[in-house]
């Protein structure tokens, strides 16, 4: 039996941008009521787990102390405006502490080995927080923090984070960049049409780090069989060849074609299999997997039913007869990603073998 460590704490539900804002409270809460529905909490497999804050030490592996001190001392004024969508509120700077760690906890958790796996399920997210600034509704970078603390206090040497928010992660990519210790892959909506407009296929790394930095971006409307094609084309020979300790993933549910700030097709049951392939190559390659909520904006048509989905398949369950309901609709029919991945080919090609 697979034993997974939830991490959730109440106060993840105090910050909020603007009450109609995309990312609030309401993204937690449907879906705690939907695991809840299911009898997902009621398994003993299950430990609901309460962090604490990420301490300045552990801040400061990733951030700035400048950027730290103007975001503390806009959230204790009460307001404020770090980017055109990014909104801070008394609540924030405890909020945003208490997520990252949340990615500490959960690290902790498993590579500790009081869990077999853990998905962490905080708000605010973290992907497109720079060291020095706040970006895209993200405040401190959870991901990095809980990394740069795991690199320093345990014996994990190499670490491959799959990013598959809709949106590039342009704040993780940035820190990890020149980082060997740290492989980031992501697929995610093309920056060509959607938010933040980079994580470009040419994007690959700097210095120490250079081919340890993948992009797959993806056109509008990808859905559950293209994803799939990615994983097997991409994400699961490069895995193989990093061969990490630790497989992390940021897992956006915003791929949902319902998601109404992004344009992908991905359904409940193909964020299910993206998480059952993600665990077998965990398996495989005899790597701790941890998993932590990014993005996901259908708050009532996707976001229960894609978290339902992931956090079964990290379970083992039988994930055949997880879908969203009929009334939200069907996804579009999907693209050809032949010549996105072609073109990861052609340009990571000297640094990793695509032979399947």
């Amino acid at each position: 039996m697979t034993s997974l460590a939830l991490v959730y704490h109440e106060d993840y539900l105090l910050h909020e941008h603007t009450p109609t804002h995309p990312e609030r409270r309401e993204r937690l809460q449907y879906t705690m009521d939907q695991l809840e529905e299911e009898g997902l909490l009621d398994d003993p497999a299950v430990h609901v787990v309460e962090p604490g804050p990420a301490t300045m030490a552990q801040l400061e592996r990733v951030h700035d102390p400048d950027y730290l001190d103007r975001l503390r001392a806009l959230s204790a004024a009460g307001e404020g405006r770090l980017s055109v969508d990014t909104y801070v509120s008394e609540h924030t700077w405890e909020s945003a502490r208490l997520a990252a760690g949340g990615v500490i906890e959960a690290l902790e958790q498993v590579v500790g080995g009081d869990a077999d796996t853990a998905f962490v399920m905080a708000r605010p997210g973290g992907h497109h927080a720079f060291a020095d600034d706040a970006h895209g509704f993200c405040f401190l970078n959870n991901t990095a923090v809980g990394l740069r603390h795991a690199l320093a206090t345990t014996d994990v040497e190499r670490i491959l984070v799959w990013d598959w928010d809709a949106h590039h992660g342009d704040g993780t990519q940035a820190i990890f960049y020149d980082d060997p210790q740290v492989l980031v892959l992501s697929t995610h909506q093309s920056g060509k049409t959607l938010f933040p407009g980079t994580g470009f296929v040419d994007e690959i790394g700097e210095g120490a780090g250079e081919g340890y930095n993948v992009n797959v971006p993806l056109p509008r409307k990808t859905g559950d069989a293209a994803y799939l094609e990615v994983v097997e084309r991409v994400f699961e020979p490069v895995t193989r060849q990093y061969d990490p300790d630790l497989l992390f993933i940021e897992a956006g549910q915003d791929n949902h074609f319902t998601d109404p700030i992004t344009d992908l097709g991905v359904t409940a049951a193909g964020y299910a299999t993206l998480m059952e392939r993600a665990v077998g190559m965990a398996d495989e390659l005899d790597a701790d997997l941890v998993a932590s909520l990014a993005g996901g904006y259908a708050i009532e048509a996707g976001l229960p039913y894609t978290n339902l989905a992931v956090f079964a398949a990290l379970l083992g369950y039988d994930t055949s007869s997880i879908r969203e309901p009929t009334v939200y609709g069907q996804p579009p029919e999907s693209p050809s990603v032949d010549d996105v991945i072609a073109s990861v080919e052609r340009t990571l090609g000297d640094y990793w073998s695509f032979d399947r």
